[in-house]
């Protein structure tokens, strides 16, 4: 034990590597915070190509293997069961294995299953590859959140981690663009092509670093087992640590503790239940919107997608930069009071520059700015011990959002006029986004065990 946590290994190991989440960096050390920060965006990227492809090839798909309309719904439930399940999984998984082995894992799973979607000859096939293909991408946000903002620089977080999240829109560019290309060839060949630029991360991510503070922990474990007080005492004077609470890790420590850590996860989860329900509306079936009630054609409203989510990108970094400047907390805020409003205005214009210009805004809101700030502040809000446990439920929760976005959506189409089920899903839903109201306020620029105390 003392080798492995005393002074003349793994602590001098430890004190080298902590200079890497230092305010103040080397040259070396940025390259390899910038490498961290490219390889978070392109991973980012590919897995929301690998989603978003699913939706563009869907016709193509049930027209090939002769699916039903029903069938499609019975498709679309068992993969978000899928990325439900395997999210929180991986959020456990990354407390108890390690950050980069889940992220290595749930990448290269995503590339195995999104090449064996080529091979697939009957609906139940496609079931099992996609819902594992599209679970293990998704659980990519749940790793990044995690593994990014434990390696960069406190006064740097919340921008940096917000261009990884822009890689959301590069991948729906991707998909657009790869898909107007190569359509022709058929959608197996589409799928299988993906797979090439997946590999090529994961080759990339063999050179990034496990997060020194995942390793603190570990480190701070091991020497509560053996009982080695000095390794204690040495450690926690790099990070302090709830040392009493290492082992509450499991989702049903988090609930039954009370306290600050429980308020901000119950509270949390609500806000991005609620935002994900209303997204379902305003990104999901928006193309059906657009044509079937503003009368757009398919190629101008593929035009203003490509166009919003193109230009999104920058939005996402905007955020970041904004809850910089402001605080992210401020950023959520101001972000959710815009959606309702937004989504009212959409309704009501019928001239068609009006409505590219307010869904653009609404889109933006949506998308950008909230999660260029939002999952930074997801991740500085719990410590490390427990970290990638929450981030990985919190991910779950949004998917569980998706869900009860599509049922209202069903529900409400087959019930009520078209206009009702809009004005619930993007205005009278978001209303609820007051929640973000009681957030905790983090100032930015803080070191992540500074915010956990």
């Amino acid at each position: 034990m003392k080798n492995m946590i005393g002074p003349s290994s793994g602590t001098g190991t430890f004190t080298n590597r902590l200079r890497r989440i230092s305010g103040t960096t080397t040259d070396s050390q940025n390259r390899y915070i910038f490498y961290l920060v490219i390889m978070a965006l392109m991973g980012w990227s590919l897995a929301s190509y690998d989603v978003n492809l699913l939706v563009l090839a869907l016709p193509d798909i049930a027209k090939s293997l002769d699916i039903s309309q029903a069938a499609l719904g019975t498709l679309g439930f068992f993969v978000y069961a899928a990325q439900f399940c395997i999210t929180i999984f991986a959020g456990y998984g990354m407390d108890t294995f390690g950050r980069r082995k889940v992220w290595m894992f749930c990448l290269t799973g995503s590339a195995v299953f999104t090449g064996l979607t080529y091979f697939v000859e009957g609906f139940w096939q496609l079931v099992a590859v996609r819902a594992l293909a599209s679970g293990l991408a998704y659980a990519e946000l749940a790793v990044s959140i995690t593994i990014v903002n434990e390696q960069v620089p406190a006064a740097r977080r919340g921008l940096l981690y917000s261009i990884v999240q822009g890689g959301w829109p590069i991948g729906v560019f991707l998909a657009s663009g790869v898909y107007l290309m190569f359509g022709h060839l058929g959608w197996r060949f589409v799928f299988l092509l993906g797979v090439i630029p997946l590999f090529a991360v994961i080759i990339g991510r063999m050179f990034i670093r496990e997060s020194e503070r995942f390793e603190h922990v570990q480190q701070l474990k091991e020497a509560q087992k053996s009982g080695n007080s000095e390794a204690i005492s040495r450690l926690l004077e790099h990070h302090a640590v709830d040392v009493g609470a290492l082992e509450r890790v499991s989702l049903k420590q988090l609930f039954s503790t009370p306290g600050v850590l429980r308020q901000q996860l119950v509270i949390l989860s609500c806000a991005w239940i609620i935002y994900a329900t209303s997204f379902v509306a305003s990104n999901f079936y928006i193309a059906y919107w657009l044509t079937t009630h503003k009368q757009f054609s398919s190629e101008a409203t593929s035009l203003l997608l490509l166009v919003s989510g193109g230009i999104g990108f920058f939005f996402y970094v905007l955020g970041g930069m904004l809850g910089e400047r402001y605080g992210r907390r401020a950023v959520i805020i101001w972000t959710s009071l815009a959606i309702a409003p937004l989504g009212l205005l959409f309704w009501l214009v019928q001239a068609p520059w009006l409505v590219c210009v307010i869904y653009f805004c609404l889109y933006q809101a949506t998308n950008g700015t909230w999660s260029g700030a939002g999952y930074a502040y997801q991740g500085e809000s719990f410590p490390t011990r427990m970290r990638g446990t929450a981030i990985g439920f919190l991910s779950a929760m949004q998917v569980l959002g998706f869900v009860l976005g599509t049922i209202l959506w069903t529900f409400l189409s087959n019930h009520y006029a078209p206009d009702v089920t809009w004005l619930v899903l993007t205005v009278f839903v978001p209303c609820g986004l007051v929640i973000t109201f009681l957030f905790r306020d983090i100032p930015p620029g803080q070191e992540l065990e500074d915010i956990s105390q």
